[in-house]
């Protein structure tokens, strides 16, 4: 895989193969962060871009055990960005409304339009994780939703706007230190669940899940991205430097002026 950590479609994928941590990718921590503060700056400007440009969208995907650290790279990766031009939705256990439609219902109310940023703190992905893990629904049931995914995400690509998705990829040691961190620190309680224990259990059954999702579901038009993340200063590096280059892609350019402003005075 290259250092882009993107996964190709259909390649059979081994977890346990693919690093939590990358001291052959980028060794020196000091030049990464400097690195991604620069990265950073120039991904302020391009998002306040796509938002004067107006006519294209980006969907940002993050998927990932617990503790692996969805929440922290949103506030690291976006911080300084324009809040009008992105829009977070977190999806957590759905509510009778959202049961009484298809999975995919409460996922398509939340993707951005023209102009924004959307990013998913967990997705619609959870539909083909947790409901498979914990054996919610039949495999029959399940199975089929990859196919569905891909053809809603053709839609929105279809319809202009790039989907990027990201899985931080963390080791079960690196979860157990961030949850003792969490149980240490007073402050740090409340973003502990006891539920949380039991899927550290089922890990084995969800990276099954997650390699058959990722195998499945990479596509030339909404690609995953494994990435490291054990570092979270790499974490947050590499996934700045897939965002800002997707965004130089996109061809974006101000709008033109269709008014003459010559001799225009701002009146005292």
């Amino acid at each position: 895989m290259s250092i882009d950590h993107r996964i190709k479609r259909n390649t059979n994928i081994d977890l346990c193969s693919l690093g939590t941590q990358t001291p052959d990718l980028t060794p020196d921590r000091k030049e990464a962060e400097r690195e991604f503060k620069r990265l950073r700056k120039e991904f302020i400007e391009l998002q306040n871009l796509l938002y004067a440009d107006g006519s294209q969208k980006l969907l940002i995907v993050f998927q990932a055990m617990d503790a692996g650290g969805k929440d922290g790279t949103i506030r690291k990766v976006f911080r300084g960005v324009n809040p009008q031009g992105v829009r977070v939705t977190s999806f957590k256990r759905p509510s009778t409304l959202e049961l009484a439609h298809d999975f995919l219902w409460r996922t398509h109310r939340a993707v951005p339009g023209k102009g924004m940023i959307g990013v998913f703190n967990r997705s619609h992905y959870e539909d083909v994780l947790v409901v498979r893990v914990d054996k919610i629904v039949e495999e029959s049931v399940w199975r089929p939703r990859y196919e569905t995914i891909n053809n809603f995400e053709r839609l929105l690509s279809d319809s202009g706007t790039r989907i990027l998705k990201f899985y931080l990829h963390i080791s079960r040691a690196e979860q157990k230190q961030r949850f003792e961190e969490r149980l240490q620190i007073p402050e740090k309680h409340w973003k502990f669940d006891i539920g949380d224990l039991k899927k550290r259990e089922q890990w084995t059954d969800y990276m099954s899940a997650y390699e058959e999702m990722l195998q499945h579901c990479s596509t030339d038009y909404a690609p995953w991205y494994v990435i490291p993340s054990d570092q979270k200063w790499y974490r947050n590096l590499a996934i700045t430097r897939v965002i800002v280059d997707t965004l130089k892609s996109m061809n974006l350019a101000y709008p033109e002026q269709t008014e003459d402003l010559t001799g225009i005075t701002i009146p005292d």
